[in-house]
């Protein structure tokens, strides 16, 4: 029984590590190939694209952005139960439902772009990029379900290599595109005397890659499915179930699943509109300029960049952590049920914490390495303002899926709510009474991401009587970060001294990432079962017994 837990562990460790990995691997491709880009559209150009990629989000999630975990955790609860024939009703019926709101939203988005660019967003040629994106909202609909349920059947490899060649692809059609638009757009341009035309005609050539890489993605997975038929069509003739869900019920519970991570969903994603559309109006009310406020848009565009890569890694963890807690939580098998939340919580926060102190200390030299042609200390300023935020919003997400996976579905609504009427109300206030601008948006979702991990482990505790270990899980890890993040910032600035450059600080990154396994190691923030848990365990305990890191005065 220990052996088939530890197994369970391990392969739950495995898949959360093959999804984070994807993830982390998209994440990095993205910052890349925005760095070309950028320097093509330039801030204006950016400043749209990020307004699009708002208003597409909202549309996103109103289709299809909930349908991966909504099919993952009915699907995997399905096959707990050996109801396999269940599992494939909830698959054709989610299905029928991505294909159905998929296209309503998609010709809603589409007919409706220029009414929602001037009106709403207050940056009327974003239209052009947002109608680009348009026919996105199907395809990712029909690529969620395909995603959920290999999820749901426990793999997630074919959503992680999905992951992957839908960046690629989005990667080079993105940058070509916006380097062909922008000439095309200027000629517009000079013939109707509006100069931003050429920024915003190269936005939607940038926003051309993500349609084509989710094209991508999808086929892959129709691929994987079909290729799959024989395996599933051997299940269901296995399969003894004796009640049959009828179609009704399973959209009923599809529908009653899907709604609260909609809704809770389009809180968080619905702030980043609101802070856009509130922070046009606001500084264009104060006598800015729009071309100044897209600007700015797109250095906070350049800030989310690079903050959502760590942040990927609490996403993947939280989609990979789904099935095995609602089989933990039907089996009623509470240790499992604690010991995956345990794990989840544990290595999303040795990747967030560490990553927002180096956010802190050497975001300028960071950004200067990836944008060497901008000018970056308003950027940098946004990332010592708001680098813990990166914990916070790292901590929610996971605690989101926990909360969604022990079926308190509706307490992240209630909680992400909360959250954002304080969110808008600081915002509001920083931007008119204090006028801090930019940085208003910043100090705000600071606000935002404090409270859901206040309110989440409030309601975590309510459910299931769990509270996160604190010394391992938050306090080695920031003595380790806080050693790093000093080894760091010295390394990269006798670099400069001695050397100059800017090569200084990928010199400096290396040297964080080994001093700060070296001092997570000797603080005692992993003990030995930990380390055998996660892929080629046995292996790294190994090494780090040879080197001398394991201290077994902390066990």
């Amino acid at each position: 029984m220990a052996e088939n837990k530890k197994s369970s562990g391990e392969k739950f460790l495995i898949q959360g590590t093959i999804l984070a990995i994807a993830g982390i691997i998209t994440k990095i491709i993205g910052a890349v190939y925005r760095i070309p880009m950028l320097n093509i559209m330039g801030l204006q150009g950016q400043g749209y694209y990020d307004i699009a990629f708002q208003v597409y989000s909202i549309a996103l999630l109103m289709s299809s952005y909930s349908l991966p975990l909504a099919v993952s955790k009915l699907v995997s609860g399905r096959i707990a139960k050996g109801q396999r024939r269940n599992a494939q009703r909830v698959f054709k019926a989610a299905m029928m439902f991505a294909l159905i709101v998929g296209t309503l939203i998609m010709v809603i988005v589409f007919c409706g772009a220029g009414f929602i660019a001037e009106h709403i967003m207050g940056a009327k040629v974003s239209s052009y990029a947002l109608k680009v994106l348009a026919p996105g909202l199907l395809i990712v609909a029909v690529m969620g379900v395909l995603r959920g349920y290999f999820q749901g059947c426990g793999t997630m490899i074919p959503t992680a290599i999905s992951q992957v060649l839908e960046q690629i692809l989005n990667a080079v059609i993105s940058v070509a595109g916006a380097a062909l638009l922008l000439d095309y757009g200027k000629e517009i341009a000079k013939k109707q005397g509006n100069e931003l035309l050429g920024p915003a005609y190269s936005a939607a050539g940038g926003t051309l890659g993500t349609v084509v890489g989710a094209l991508t993605g999808l086929l892959f997975l129709a691929l994987c499915y079909y290729l799959s038929r024989k395996v599933i069509r051997k299940q269901l003739k296995r399969d003894r179930t004796r009640h049959v869900e009828s179609y009704r019920t399973v959209f009923k519970v599809l529908l009653l699943t899907i709604a609260p991570v909609i809704l809770s969903t389009a809180v968080y994603n619905v702030g980043n509109v609101i802070d856009s559309a509130m922070f046009n109006n606001i500084m264009s009310a104060q006598g800015h300029l729009e071309e100044e406020c897209v600007e700015l848009l797109g250095k906070l565009g350049q800030y989310y960049t690079l903050f959502n890569v760590p942040l990927a890694v609490a996403n993947a963890l939280g989609s990979s952590m789904i099935p095995s807690l609602v089989r933990a939580y039907e089996n009623r098998e509470r240790r499992a049920l604690y010991n995956r939340i345990y794990m989840a919580v544990r290595y999303t926060m040795l990747i967030a914490i560490p990553s927002a102190f180096g956010f802190f200390f050497v975001g300028e030299p960071i950004m200067n390495f990836i944008w060497p042609s901008i000018d970056n200390s308003m950027q940098a300023m946004m990332f010592k303002i708001g680098a813990i935020s990166l914990v916070f919003y790292s901590l929610s997400t996971i605690t989101n899926g926990v909360l969604q996976g022990v079926n308190r579905m509706m307490k992240p609504v209630k909680n992400a709510t909360i959250s954002l009427i304080l969110h808008v109300v600081s915002l509001f206030i920083m931007l008119v009474f204090f006028k801090w601008g930019i940085y208003a948006v910043i100090v705000s979702k600071i606000v935002f991401s404090l409270v859901m991990c206040v309110l989440n482990a409030h309601d975590i505790w309510e459910a299931i009587g769990y509270r996160q270990e604190r010394q391992k899980t938050f306090v080695i890890p920031a003595l380790a970060a806080l050693v790093m993040s000093v080894v760091v910032y010295v390394v990269n600035l006798l670099f400069e001294i001695f050397v100059g450059g800017r090569m200084g600080i990928l010199i400096a990154l290396i040297a964080a990432i080994i001093t700060y396994a070296i001092c997570l190691l000797k603080f005692g923030g992993l003990t030995e079962d930990e380390i055998l848990e996660m892929p080629k365990g046995a292996t790294l305990l190994t090494i780090f017994k040879k080197l001398h890191l394991i201290n077994d005065k902390f066990y």
